[in-house]
């Protein structure tokens, strides 16, 4: 017995195990939702904007590993979506967006809220498609869920028109699906992993430079375990960051533009680089003529088209990174590193990642570490900024704990949303956002999304009252012209004094009064012996709590390479 298109829709997502569904309601999407309101298997999270909701689901992936599921309707609705798309696109995160369109006869006329998203997004999505066919439908659902969660992860999008929602066709939803010209890599080519196994075996100062496709692909305990058996350091990306602990001596930091001095010199200096999940950034690489220069280079990715991309590469080896990591580990045999290593300790000695205490207000570094003693263990979700930066150089991720941010697009507004939906995804963890204060206000409304759904999170606001990352530029490289990056009030937008410490204008929103409008928990600290009790009061509270930290704008993030040139020319 054929049903209508919007019930095998919500079969879909019920066989799929799908429990969340980050929503918001429109014309073109009421019948689906109107069905899922008749199914107790599945909870709609009432988002309060669509980027916001997306992010939220990017959360609830990255927290849980499984496929976020989002809901939109058509025009804004849809449009709405794409900035937090793009953002997990280029971190690889299992998304479906369904989203709504108007009735096929009427698109292509301009119809009230009608836009080609699918056509918007073809640059950012795995796959998408406007469904056209009724008898379809199934087979199209079960590709949006195998492709978003299979190879390579991503977003799909599927637009689903009203007739089609409404229209009757057939029942079945497939268990499986063979998908033409889409066979994403599930082994590891042996002679290519033999050849980069002899090539590392060879060398004398050997990295492991380890990215977010470890964690991707559940890879940490092997990765630690080859490390371990062949005595060779490690640096992370910031994504991969949290792959081993680290407390051990084998682990050097995090490289790239705001790297650990220590780290970044050993990238420079070594003589072969292991890559393994990491796609060689320009955040990682500086200068590409200048990155590695003494090194053989082995990269191991599970797409191919990122292999060599940036960076060309002497071995690559096409793998998912927990298939080729299991396979070496029956081969790992120590190597004589001492020397090297001991090398690496006399730079992390010569330059150590420390902050000095600050004049008045709160250190970053004591803030990160206050948040890493009370919540260890905890998932750490960052925006992005100045405290990102701060955050993946002081949060130590010990007994478990997980960072999430967002690393290829550098969304601000990614942090406090993406927080909610971690926490709604892991509800038996305890759920830190670190933001700033830019970034806090350009999705500040999803604190209704929390209250009304009873998510806990503690959000942690480092106030500095400007665009911290930006203006940390303009002091450095722009004569400390902070044009347009002051967030305190000012007649107009090139009233801004080059003394950072006068702190006369008044600074805008009042975050303290804002939480309170909502009911949450709010908190002040303008003394580093706040830090704690605040901290622990806000893992007490039983309602979300937002703490802002007073830091001093004129804090910087140190080491720092400027954009473009080589890794050994670090600011210190």
């Amino acid at each position: 017995m054929d049903i209508a298109g919007k019930k095998l829709v919500a079969k879909a997502l019920i066989e799929e195990g799908v429990d969340k569904v980050f929503a918001y309601p429109g014309g073109m999407i009421t019948d689906i939702m109107d069905e899922l309101y008749q199914k107790s298997e599945i909870e709609l999270i009432l988002a309060r904007h669509e980027q916001a909701l997306v992010h939220e689901a990017e959360g609830y992936a990255r927290a849980t590993g499984r496929t976020g599921v989002c809901l939109v309707t058509s025009g804004p609705g849809a449009t709405n979506t794409m900035t937090a798309i793009a953002d997990a696109h280029y971190d690889s995160i299992p998304l479906v967006i369904i989203t709504g369109q108007v009735p096929q006869h009427l698109i292509g006329n301009d119809a009230f809220q009608e836009v080609d998203i699918v056509g918007m997004t073809r640059s950012i999505t795995k796959y998408g498609v406007t469904v056209r066919d009724r008898k379809k439908l199934g087979r199209i659902l079960k590709m949006a869920f195998v492709i978003a969660s299979t190879g390579k992860p991503g977003p799909v999008l599927i637009d689903i028109p009203k007739d089609i929602q409404i229209a009757s066709g057939p029942p079945e939803y497939p268990d499986s699906v063979s998908i033409r010209g889409y066979k994403p890599n599930e082994s590891v080519h042996i002679g290519q992993l033999k050849k980069a196994y002899k090539l590392l075996k060879s060398a004398k100062h050997p990295m492991i430079l380890a990215g977010g496709g470890v964690h991707i692909s559940g890879a940490e305990k092997e990765l630690y375990e080859f490390a371990k058996k062949m005595h060779i350091p490690v640096a992370t990306t910031i994504m991969g960051k949290g792959v081993i602990p680290e407390d051990d001596p084998l682990y050097v930091g995090n490289s790239g533009m705001h790297g650990r001095f220590a780290a970044n010199m050993a990238i420079m200096e070594c003589d072969v680089l292991f890559s393994i999940g990491t796609r060689f950034n320009d955040r990682i690489t500086g200068d590409l003529n200048e990155f590695a220069p003494n090194a053989r280079i082995i990269h191991v990715d599970v797409e191919t088209a990122s292999i060599s991309r940036n960076v060309v590469v002497d071995i690559p080896v096409v793998s998912d990174a927990k298939l080729a990591l299991e396979k070496l580990i029956e081969w790992a045999e120590p190597m004589k590193t001492d020397k090297w290593i001991k090398r690496i300790d006399e730079w992390e000695k010569e330059h150590p990642l420390a902050m000095k205490r600050p004049s008045y207000g709160v250190s970053p570094q004591a803030v990160c570490e206050g948040i890493s003693d009370v919540f260890s263990g905890g998932i750490f979700v960052t925006d992005v900024g100045q405290h990102q930066m701060w955050a993946t150089q002081y949060v130590r991720l010990d007994g478990g704990a997980q960072l999430i941010t967002s690393g290829g697009l550098g969304t601000m507004g990614f942090g406090f949303p993406a927080s909610i939906g971690a926490k709604i995804g892991a509800p038996d963890r305890e759920v830190v956002c670190i933001t700033g204060d830019g970034g806090m206000q350009m999705n500040m409304q999803e604190m209704a999304t929390a209250m009304c759904h009873g998510v806990k999170t503690v959000t942690c606001i480092f106030n500095n009252e400007y665009l911290g990352m930006v203006r940390q530029m303009q002091q450095l490289f722009y004569g400390k012209r902070y044009g347009i990056t002051s967030l305190r009030k000012q007649s107009t937008w090139r009233d801004t004094s080059k003394d950072l410490t006068n702190r006369e204008a008044e600074y805008v929103p009042d975050f303290i009064k804002w939480a309170d409008a909502y009911g949450a928990l709010a908190i002040r600290v303008t003394e580093e012996s706040e830090i704690f009790p605040a901290l622990k009061k806000a893992k007490e509270s039983d309602i979300p709590a937002i703490i802002e930290f007073v830091i001093p704008p004129e804090e910087v993030v140190l080491p720092m390479v400027q954009g473009g040139k080589a890794m050994s020319e670090m600011i210190l």
